[in-house]
């Protein structure tokens, strides 16, 4: 009888030691320990987008896989909504929004978005830009000419923002679920234009179903692409010494050349000012 009793001691010390390997482990915890990096991400190619097998792809997306790969993180991408990104940050939902996030925008309200997310390292140069009917191109060669017209943004993106600032009191928005939707909006004939980040716009407009589609010839303000955690969260150091790292070697180089954006890398340790 001792001896079973023994065993059945033994069994269950097993067990409860099993228990608390499995708890230490289970979290979304930090570098080389199993954590989870769960990104933020919306329909938006040349960044994140889905191949024909329904994975998602871009060069955000294989950016993410690699700063993962660097600090022993699983990597997951999780579609949200644009206009929620912040409170889907907030609520723990995801970790970072790595989906194009313009860092030296501003919100609606003129909040700096810089005061609402701790930002990573700048690492790719944009900028809006005005997507209209290629047989309409006469009546958009100033940003002014958006007043008093119907300009389809994604609600919450930067685009938003530049367009009603340029529209001022005039002219309707129209608010899409996202950049790639307005595109629709406006070969529909709904808007008479869309903001949109020059990046999607050079890869859509002219091309397939939106062939009909051009870039207007309006300068805007310059911006740059950083990656948007939330206030205190210490991702953000890690991710900025494994985007060093991967810039550095050539792989940044490589990874944007497959997607053509060769032109727009460039990393930036400070936030840039707007223009």
């Amino acid at each position: 009888m001792k001896r079973i009793a023994n065993l059945v001691l033994v069994v269950f010390m097993m067990v409860g030691m099993m228990f608390v390997f499995t708890a230490c482990g289970g979290g979304d915890g930090g570098a080389g320990d199993g954590g989870k990096l769960v990104c933020g991400v919306t329909d938006y190619e040349p960044m994140n987008y889905k191949d024909n097998n329904g994975n998602w792809t871009g060069f955000d997306t294989e950016f993410a896989l690699l700063v993962g790969e660097k600090l022993g993180m699983k990597v997951e991408f999780q579609q949200i909504e644009w206009i929620n990104k912040y409170s889907e940050l907030e609520s723990g939902s995801i970790n970072c929004i790595w989906n194009g996030f313009t860092a030296n925008a501003y919100e609606e309200d003129g909040t700096p978005r810089s005061e609402l997310v701790d930002l990573s390292y700048c690492y790719m140069l944009n900028q809006q830009s005005v997507v209209i009917k290629a047989a309409r191109d006469r009546e958009f060669r100033s940003i002014d000419s958006l007043k008093g017209k119907n300009v389809a943004a994604e609600k919450g993106s930067a685009g938003e923002a530049a367009a009603k600032e340029a529209m001022g009191d005039t002219g309707k928005m129209i608010d899409s679920a996202s950049q790639t939707s307005t595109f629709i909006e406006v070969k529909s004939g709904a808007a008479d234009c869309a903001v949109v980040d020059i990046l999607l716009a050079q890869k859509l407009a002219g091309t397939g179903d939106f062939s009909d589609l051009k870039i207007a010839d309006i300068k805007m303000d310059a911006e740059m692409y950083a990656v948007a955690f939330s206030k205190g969260s210490d991702l953000k150091d890690k991710v900025n010494q494994a985007m060093q790292e991967l810039y550095d070697d050539g792989t940044l180089a490589e990874l944007a050349e497959k997607y053509g954006l060769e032109n727009s890398l460039k990393l930036e340790t400070t936030l840039p000012t707007r223009g």
